[in-house]
């Protein structure tokens, strides 16, 4: 449906799309590619849900059920911090303000770019490795338009698993056992992409994943007019900050929506602090963080889905890349904080927040609270997901349980013999 080609962002190199490219052939170092649209300008399809911003996503198909972000100025929160232009982006489930995300995160699009980029001869089956939320947007897209895919997920985020309606039996559902974290099912996805039965979705090095999420960003400037000066996020691996970046780069090129970059704001769940702990060194490579200390923090953090190990930070194209081109900071709150913005949000924007967007709320509310940002500048706050608390409480509620229970040092040859098993 779209006419793009794909461009290594280390060499300046286009290359045609071979149909699921994730790295620059024969790149000498590890670099992000990008899509490099034919459309230089952003134009707003006639079409449902996440596709309005089809010219600007590298699909070659649409699927059933998207939603698409919502963008509205704010009155609530905005007076009581003083914020004179604070518009928020929000993605989930909240029906009267047009939202219809019915997973309550913006990862679902993700979900729906990935799986339209899928070419319709594509017979591996999709393999993503989530730490809860990416893992609820894969499993009900699939489910709903029949995609073979293996969800790689801790077993101590199963809870995130949560569907109005029961999971087609096309998505299988593996485990990292009890005391594992992100890193360990990101572990467990690669193990079985080694096997030619399946197509590792790529995380961050998915131009489809990055442009997918892109579409908050592209919601706000289309809402707000222009580009915004400020950009709150909260990030895990930090692949929605740099599809912020990426979008507003492509704005400046429309030439209608201004030549700023905004400064990407994104924030850190304490004591989980590996991307800000790099930032505030000044450090392209990620600093060492021991394996059992990183489990501990990640027991401790409210946030889950915040607990990138390895983030896309280093790499050429990355999130250090974006952040020292755009400007910004790596901003950081406690669970206590976080709880307290989420209870705020509720009551002066009328909408539950999940956990991650209500790190982002806190650090905006310090933020403003500090005076360590403009209050007449234009502020945009991606609220990652929101609306789930109420959705869970409507309707009837599935979840999905695991085929296999995986060790956290598990046997290379028994884990790809037994993921290939459940497809057979």
């Amino acid at each position: 449906m779209t006419n793009y080609k794909l461009q290594s962002v280390d060499t300046g190199e286009i290359y045609e799309d071979s149909g699921w490219m994730l790295d620059a052939p024969n790149a000498e170092r590890p670099a992000l590619i990008r899509a490099i649209y034919e459309d230089k300008q952003l134009d707003i399809k006639d079409l449902d849900g996440l596709y309005r911003f089809a010219g600007w996503l590298p699909i070659h198909k649409t699927l059933k059920g998207s939603g698409a972000p919502v963008t509205y100025k704010s009155e609530g929160l905005a007076k009581e911090l003083g914020l004179k232009n604070l518009y928020i982006t929000f993605n989930g489930w909240w029906p009267e303000k047009g939202a219809k995300m019915k997973t309550g995160s913006f990862k679902e699009c993700e979900a729906y770019s990935v799986c339209g980029r899928m070419p319709d001869d594509e017979k591996r089956i999709l393999v993503v490795a989530s730490a809860g939320n990416t893992a609820r947007a894969f499993a009900r897209v699939c489910s709903e338009n029949k995609i073979p895919l293996l969800l790689c997920v801790p077993q101590d985020n199963l809870d995130a698993l949560w569907f109005d309606e029961a999971i087609d039996p096309c998505v299988k559902l593996v485990t990292a056992e009890s005391g594992g974290d992100y890193f360990d099912a990101i572990h467990l996805s690669n193990i079985a992409a080694e096997s030619d039965m399946f197509l590792p979705e790529g995380g961050a090095k998915n131009v489809a994943r990055r442009d997918g999420m892109a579409t908050t960003f592209l919601s706000g400037a289309e809402v707000i007019g222009e580009i915004p000066d400020y950009y709150f996020q909260a990030v895990g691996s930090g692949t929605g900050a740099i599809a912020a970046w990426e979008a507003n780069l492509r704005l400046i090129e429309d030439g209608r929506f201004g030549n700023k970059k905004a400064k990407l704001m994104v924030s850190q769940n304490i004591p989980f602090l590996p991307i800000h702990d790099a930032w505030k060194a000044d450090s392209r490579a990620m600093l060492p963080y021991d394996d059992d200390q990183a489990r501990k923090d990640v027991e401790t953090i409210d946030a889950k889905v915040l607990s990138n190990r390895r983030p896309p930070y280093p790499i050429i194209g990355g999130l250090y890349d974006a952040m020292k081109d755009a400007g910004g900071d790596v901003l950081v709150a406690t669970n206590e904080e976080a709880a307290e913005a989420e209870d705020m949000f509720e009551k002066l924007e009328g909408i539950d927040l999940e956990k991650a967007a209500a790190v982002a709320a806190a650090t905006l509310i310090k933020a403003a609270r500090e005076n360590s940002i403009d209050k007449d500048k234009i502020i945009m706050l991606n609220i990652t997901g929101g609306g789930g608390k109420r959705f869970r409480k409507d309707h009837v509620i599935h979840t999905l349980e695991p085929s296999i229970v995986f060790p956290l040092n598990p046997d290379k040859d028994e884990v790809i013999s037994k993921v290939e098993a459940l497809f057979k």
